[in-house]
């Protein structure tokens, strides 16, 4: 979230703006550091409810807004098929692995697992499918010697940083 703020704050990310950040947990870090910035945030807890229950308030908060783009970061549960449907499109993801290679949880883990000699990051459309919507853009972080899960996070995590913020302005000059 950080990244994409400073990309719209320094023309990175060109005529954009982050209208609001929204997390299901009301002491997420984000909140606060969104907060600290002076942009809108919402929580919006699941309060025990079903997903697509909870995804309506959430559809709804963001359609009060009028938001063209929904970007994810962090938020580690599928979506259900009707929020994808309310905007088709308009989901984007980051995942730390260059897809299709080791959707879901522990990316890192699977590649330093597999052996791999280069992994990165992906930033995607976001469909009905576990990390399987279309890529957008990829970066690539070599695997070293004696790479850890922490190592290899932390080198693409910095990846990560650039990406997104490059990804997002690449969707949004094609709706634009």
């Amino acid at each position: 979230m950080l990244a994409l703020s400073d990309a719209v704050r320094d023309g990175r990310i060109p005529n954009a703006e982050i209208v609001t950040v929204i997390s299901d947990k009301c002491d997420a870090r984000g909140l606060e550091l969104a907060r600290e910035r002076g942009i809108e945030n919402v929580a919006i807890e699941r309060r025990g409810r079903t997903r697509e229950e909870h995804e309506l308030e959430i559809i709804a908060v963001l359609r009060e807004r009028n938001v063209d783009l929904v970007c994810l970061a962090g938020y580690m549960r599928l979506l259900s098929p009707c929020f994808i449907e309310a905007f088709r499109g308009r989901i984007v993801n980051i995942h730390p692995s260059l897809l299709p290679a080791f959707p879901g949880l522990d990316a890192q883990r699977q590649a330093l697992e597999h052996g791999v000699k280069v992994s990165g990051c992906t930033v995607h459309f976001v469909d009905e499918t576990l990390d399987g919507g279309p890529i957008i853009l990829q970066h690539t972080v070599p695997v070293v010697e004696g790479d850890t899960v922490d190592s290899l996070s932390a080198r693409i995590l910095e990846q990560e940083h650039q990406l997104y913020p490059e990804a997002v302005a690449c969707v949004l000059a094609k709706v634009g």
